[in-house]
Parts: structure tokens; sequence; C-alpha cells
């Protein structure tokens, strides 16, 4: 389980493909704090931790073909940017919103308007019948997770919303290099998905 806080930004050093899985390995700062089998979640997606290499500051996890094809780690290249939070504690303040680490879908990034210091992003989702259904959509003022980062929504439409982004953010987590046409991860909001399903609107 996970808030949607990014603790730190991860460099991709290498992607390594084997059958259907990709071992990506990362340099990042919380090396010395991991373990084998702890979970991480990368611009999003909860993985596990298969291999540490305290020397050279390294270590690496194994993405699934599902994983790969609902979200935007299979697009990654060495030297890119991921953003990182280790699974939260339960006695911890809850600074953001209850993120699964279960990535639903991808996200085109349609537009960046700056605005006196901070930015909107637009990003546009495919939002099928049986997707809206299940509780996959945004709501004004709602929660949701974009590649991994707990976010406020603005303008909430069928298939496409707007984050506000302040400069803390913009900084710390991988914003910077969302550009029109990247791609990021969504998650949206577990609560949403659940209460569509109580009230029956899911017919999966």
């Amino acid at each position: 389980m996970f808030s949607g806080i990014v603790q730190t930004v991860g460099t991709v050093v290498r992607l390594e493909k084997e059958n259907d899985n990709l071992h990506l390995t990362l340099k990042a700062d919380i090396v010395p704090e991991l373990h084998i089998d702890q979970s991480i979640a990368h611009n999003g997606v909860c993985l596990t931790v298969v291999a540490i290499d305290a020397e050279a500051g390294t270590y690496t996890v194994t993405a699934i073909r599902e994983t790969l094809e609902k979200s935007n780690l299979g697009l990654l290249n060495e030297g890119d940017l991921v953003n990182l939070e280790r699974s939260m504690r339960m006695d911890a303040l809850l600074d953001g919103h209850i993120v699964q680490g279960h990535v639903d879908t991808t996200a085109l990034c349609q537009n960046v308007e700056l605005a006196d210091g901070s930015w909107y992003y637009t990003f546009s989702y495919e939002a099928p019948e049986h997707l809206r259904r299940a509780g996959y959509v945004t709501v004004e003022k709602g929660s949701v997770a974009v590649n991994g980062v707990s976010l406020t929504v603005v303008n909430s439409q069928p298939g496409s919303f707007q984050v506000a982004i302040i400069p803390y953010t913009h900084e710390h987590t991988n914003f910077h290099t969302i550009r029109p046409g990247s791609r990021v991860n969504i998650e949206f909001d577990i609560i949403g998905k659940y209460v569509a399903r109580l009230l029956g609107t899911d017919n999966r």
C-alpha cells in the first residue's frame, strides 16, 4: 500500500528482457535502506526488489507482461527518471490518498500550461463504457495517481482530466520530463471502484 507521495527519483541504468519479463535496474539514493522482497512503487507500479548492488548504488526489479501492457514501464529507456515510493507504514500519516500500486491504464499528456508559477497538465485516456461502469473515472476535486503521484483532479471530463502541479512536485518528481505526447501511468481511486461495484454498476 502506498500514499502517492514520491520519496525520490531513480535513474534507469539497465534494461534486460527475459522471455516476457523485463528486469529493470535503477540507481537511487534509497538503495542503502532497501532489502530483497521489499515492495516499491515505480511510476505508481508496485514491484518487488529482487537484487541489490550496494557498491554500485543500484537495485533490480522485474515487471511481467501484464504490467508492461498496462503501464509505461515498457517504454522506459536507460537514463529515464522514475518516481519511487516505498510502501507506507500503517502508523504513518496518510499525506496523499490510498494508492495500491496497481496501475489501471495509461494516459496521454495532451497539454502543459504554465500558470503563475505552477503547471496545469491535461491527460486523456480511453474510457469505454464497461470501464466507466467499473469506476475507472475521475471526479472533480477527487484523487488520482499519475506516475505514482497523488494529485487532485480539476476539470474532470469523460476520458480526460487536468491536474495542477506545484513547483516542488515539478522539481522532485519526473513531472518536469512530461511533455505533450508523453504516456503516464494512471491509478483511479480505489474507493470509487468499490462504490461502483457495490452499487451494481459494474457488470463484469
